[in-house]
């Protein structure tokens, strides 16, 4: 914990607030304090833009929970990489596995100063199990796999957590390589669960959010049709409904809700 927190006091440092960043507009849409004001007028001028936009950031996060509490509870997964965590905030990976299994095992990765400033809300766990983060790339496959095995047994099966961090890779090759390599290393009946902003003709005001987005804020996104969202789940058995509305994976009520630019879909592999 110590070792964190020295790391922490160093991040905050690196911490930018004349320039709104998106884990902190991310933040802001789902209630939480960690933003400043910068965020907060960007992430009003989006939602401007499109009114709905905070809807993704609730709909991706219902999403986790339901994919995890799937996997931990219908298919036995007691061991979750995530990478790409974002800010900590309510029902995180790990309390929400550990709800169902206390003996979860949870390692997050994530390179953001932002995230790594406020890392130690991630590390609370459950006497059974464990939780560890990981400052590090998501291209950094080595080193995060390498770094990870001290929590996570590798010979076990492992779900990686991808939620809405391939978007900051623009190349299409080298971000389906990053995921395919990933799952790669991990052993059989290890699932993908990842996320995406979508860009589809029915959206036009998604890609205008986006495109403001890229000229006033950091990182940069990519967006991605759901035809080529669903091709980073290939060669794995694609989990019932497929790559769809993150609020319409698995919903808890029978009522359809209204699509989202945010797809998701969890994937097995063999």
């Amino acid at each position: 914990m110590t070792e964190i927190s020295a790391a922490s006091l160093e991040a905050r440092k690196r911490i930018r607030t004349d320039q709104p960043h998106t884990a902190r507009i991310w933040n802001y849409w789902l209630g939480g304090k960690d933003n400043y004001p910068v965020d907060q007028a960007a992430g009003d001028q989006i939602r401007e833009l499109h009114p709905g936009i905070g809807d993704y950031a609730l709909a991706d996060r219902q999403f986790l929970g339901r994919a995890v509490r799937y996997l931990t509870g219908q298919c036995g997964i007691r061991q979750f990489l995530d990478i790409g965590t974002g800010l900590p905030t309510a029902d995180n990976t790990h309390e929400v596995a550990q709800r169902v299994a206390p003996d979860s095992r949870v390692v997050y990765v994530d390179n953001d100063p932002i995230v790594l400033a406020h890392a130690e809300a991630l590390l609370t766990s459950t006497p059974e199990g464990s939780t560890a983060y990981l400052d590090e790339d998501l291209r950094n496959i080595d080193a995060i796999l390498e770094q990870a095995a001290k929590t996570l047994d590798f010979s076990k099966p492992v779900a990686l957590v991808l939620l809405g961090v391939v978007i900051f890779i623009e190349d299409d090759e080298e971000a389906y390589g990053v995921v395919r390599r990933l799952m790669d290393r991990l052993p059989s009946g290890s699932h993908l669960v990842l996320s995406h902003t979508i860009t589809r003709p029915d959206m036009p005001d998604v890609d205008a959010a986006v495109a403001f987005w890229n000229e006033n804020g950091t990182p940069k996104l990519t967006q991605r049709t759901p035809e080529a969202v669903s091709r980073f789940f290939k060669g794995l058995e694609l989990l019932e409904p497929g790559v769809v509305s993150c609020n319409r994976w698995r919903p808890d009520s029978s009522e359809v809700p209204a699509e989202v630019a945010m797809f998701g879909g969890v994937g097995r592999k063999a």
